[in-house]
């Protein structure tokens, strides 16, 4: 008798379970459409276009045919795309995993334990940046940095003549803009990890003698370094995708000198109207961020 009560309970257990699951998955269909048609489609569709010669002009514009590789054997024998990939590496080394991280963490230990008319004050110049549409932050610097510009003439005070910043040093200009854009997020990441560090640890390890330095490298950093990793993915692969500032600011050059992977892309898929070539290289772009941000969660995990 005991057993025929239970096996009742247990179907309408398991009629009820699947009756709350099935509401569940009405109420997030709508969200589960949206995601499949501007998120999951496109991937998709990268994946096909990059294996095919799709264009903008010629016969191969009104039928599109399965190339397979080739895309790829033309993309890894260009010495354009070997330039290319070396000054993406360079910009995300120095704005983005070196400048915006550095810059963000100093200003969150900056604001730690400070008071909050002062942390206001320092965050909210700093969030002005980031909330600032980058091609605003473009014209901006393309402005200051100009030969007459703001920075031209106030190095004219001190009898420096004019630089063409944006020709001169290209990269530099362009690094140092993305930093300026990107440095907030990384101070609010850090200054909330900061926050929960209990102040007693601190506390107890400067009553054992550990000076300022110590106390970062041993107990700082140790506690934060989930944040640290989580901080370096997002901005590595906010950086990879960074267009508008650099095409803004130099257009990929002088030279190509600063034609990072998403210039060169666009270059071929708009430019030479190459949608099947620019849509490989589109995918190699994804692939790199994808192995880096791998190679973060492995070394997290190594640290562990």
């Amino acid at each position: 008798m005991v057993s025929v009560e239970n096996a009742e309970l247990n179907k309408q257990l398991t009629f009820a379970k699947n009756k709350i699951l099935r509401k569940t998955l009405l109420f997030l269909l709508p969200s589960l459409v949206i995601l499949l048609i501007f998120f999951i489609g496109p991937i998709i569709m990268t994946f096909f276009f990059a294996f095919t010669n799709m264009s903008l002009t010629g016969t191969t514009a009104q039928s599109i045919d399965f190339v397979g590789f080739q895309n790829f054997v033309s993309m890894f024998s260009d010495p354009n795309f070997k330039t290319s990939f070396i000054t993406t590496m360079v910009f995300l080394i120095f704005s983005g995993i070196i400048g915006q991280q550095v810059l963000g963490f100093l200003l969150a230990v900056l604001m730690k334990n400070k008071n909050k008319t002062f942390r206001k004050f320092v965050g909210g110049t700093v969030m002005a940046g980031w909330v600032t549409p980058e091609i605003i932050v473009a014209f901006t610097f393309v402005s200051f940095l100009h030969d007459g510009g703001t920075l031209n003439q106030f190095l004219s005070w001190f009898g420096v003549e004019p630089i063409s910043w944006l020709f001169t040093f290209p990269m530099v200009s362009v690094v140092v803009a993305n930093i300026w854009k990107g440095s907030a997020l990384s101070m609010l990441m850090f200054q909330s990890a900061l926050d929960n560090i209990p102040f007693s640890v601190e506390e107890a390890a400067k009553i054992d003698g550990a000076n300022r330095w110590q106390r970062m490298w041993r107990i700082t950093i140790p506690m934060i370094k989930n944040t640290i990793f989580t901080n370096l993915v997002i901005i590595t692969l906010g950086t990879l995708g960074v267009f508008t500032l650099i095409y803004t600011m130099t257009g990929g050059g002088p030279a190509n000198a600063t034609a990072t992977l998403p210039i060169f892309m666009y270059e071929q898929a708009f430019v030479n109207y190459q949608l099947g070539y620019g849509t490989a290289i589109s995918l190699v772009i994804l692939i790199i961020g994808i192995i880096i941000s791998l190679i973060y969660i492995r070394l997290l995990k190594t640290d562990d």
